[in-house]
């Protein structure tokens, strides 16, 4: 019972396309018809349109002027829109799979594209249609015989209908380049000198990717969420949406005034097409320096010295230069920006502690004990004084007025600052200093105490 239910589904979905395209040609018809001075002429137009749209008339016409028009996923006029070479239909299933971006890596959803006379692309429309998730012509492509029953009722004829729609998916005729086209010659032997032994390459435009990279980047730049994200971010607020940003991003319109002359996804995208970043490395100095020459003595000079840190700075002071009301929203808008900060020498000290342990022991180290405690804690795993002191966490309330003298340096050009601020700025750090897991750090000590012991006691045995 299933089949008939099915060529019935087809049948329907087919005649409804149909219905809809006659209904928009007709209504054109009438607007012309209104501006004419007799009728006559638009009645006999109708009626040329309504025969043209019989079920069996318009397939026939259909699959005739399918051979005007090709389904590919390379398009050449893209390369140069003159260029007449042959374009190609090469669905990701069939391409090698590699680890760079490519048409490959698009999948089974993928967006065709259609070269050939713009006239012709109803056509396609056609059979785009889908019935369960499959369009038309991937149907035809599998020679489902519920759609080649529905078609005609001359097997024959609907077969060779079917080889016509099909048809679309195959190169016109033997492949070619064009000398408008770009092309490579590849060695392929081992004399460069002799002509046959290079290989002609046409590299051609990957429209299905360049349309999905499109898409993807139309919902990153305009997106409904991406507008809420980005006005949040404004606003200063949370927003748990995530912000995809490409610096530096190229338009390139193909076609000019007529991108369907390239291609049919080429004009649904009005000639546009994204070109990503390709720029040289811009060389940045190395972010993580061991501290172990500062005039000072302390890494909060250098510290200092970071991007993210100078920026932190400068906004605190452009706060305070406006002169805020004293008030719970001035206090709040402080305590943020000194918040970040203390982020900031959460992030630097926790570069600092990955670093191999031990690295204050440098004879050329001149940082102050508490600071050495501080930002070396796991030398404490191989230095049994360095591991009492830092057991002993006095040097966590110098490390915070460290903090503290530091904050009111970078202030008191510019602002009268002094024990009050000290106290605040001090206050604020509290305990953040121990970002490390003090309970980790034990466990390692202990975990080394025991294989101490297995090892004495190894020893011990043997003798």
């Amino acid at each position: 019972m299933l089949e008939p239910q099915r060529r019935v589904a087809l049948r329907t979905l087919i005649e409804k396309f149909l219905t809809e395209r006659l209904a928009v040609r007709l209504e054109k018809l009438d607007k012309e018809a209104s501006k004419a001075a007799f009728g006559t002429a638009a009645a006999d137009k109708r009626e040329v349109e309504q025969a043209r749209h019989q079920f069996g008339a318009w397939l026939d016409d259909a699959a005739r002027r399918a051979a005007q028009i090709q389904v590919v996923t390379h398009t050449i006029k893209a390369v140069h829109s003159a260029a007449k070479g042959s374009s190609l239909y090469s669905p990701p299933a069939s391409l090698p799979a590699h680890s760079l971006v490519g048409t490959h890596s698009l999948g089974e959803d993928f967006a065709r594209d259609v070269v050939g006379n713009a006239a012709a692309l109803d056509v396609y429309k056609f059979l785009k249609l889908e019935h369960e998730g499959k369009s038309l012509l991937n149907l035809m492509l599998e020679d489902d015989a519920d759609l080649i029953a529905v078609l005609n009722d001359d097997p024959a004829l609907a077969k060779a209908w079917v080889t016509s729609f099909t048809g679309i998916t195959r190169p016109d005729g033997d492949l070619s380049t064009h000398t408008r086209a770009k092309q490579v010659y590849w060695l392929i032997g081992e004399d460069p000198l002799d002509n046959s032994q290079f290989h002609l390459l046409t590299p051609l435009y990957a429209s299905s990717l360049a349309h999905r990279v499109y898409h993807t980047l139309q919902v990153d730049r305009f997106g409904h969420e991406v507008k809420e994200a980005r006005q949040a971010r404004k606003d200063k607020q949370f927003h748990e949406g995530i912000i995809n940003d490409h610096p530096h991003l190229a338009v390139q319109k193909l076609g000019g005034t007529k991108p369907q002359n390239i291609s049919q996804l080429n004009s649904e995208r009005r000639g546009e097409n994204y070109l990503l970043a390709s720029l040289p490395p811009i060389w940045q100095s190395e972010q993580v320096r061991l501290p172990v020459k500062t005039a000072s003595g302390s890494a909060l000079q250098a510290f200092a010295w970071r991007e993210d840190v100078k920026a932190g700075i400068a906004s605190l002071r452009r706060f305070l230069k406006g002169n805020p009301e004293p008030n719970m929203h001035t206090r709040n808008t402080r305590d943020r920006l000194v918040s970040r900060l203390i982020d900031e020498l959460l992030i630097y000290s926790a570069e600092i502690q990955a670093c191999p342990p031990g690295w204050t022991l440098t004879p050329h180290c001149n940082l102050r004990r508490v600071e050495q405690l501080w930002l070396d804690p796991r030398r404490a795993s191989q230095d049994e004084g360095f591991a009492t002191e830092w057991k002993r966490m006095e040097w966590v309330q110098d490390i915070r007025r460290s903090f503290g003298n530091w904050l009111n340096e970078q202030l008191r050009a510019q602002f009268s600052v002094g024990d009050t601020e000290h106290r605040q700025w001090s206050r604020e750090l509290g305990s953040d200093v121990l970002w490390l897991d003090t309970l980790a750090l034990e466990r390692q000590w202990l975990e080394q105490f025991e294989r101490d012991q297995q090892e004495l006691c190894g020893d011990a045995f043997d003798e």
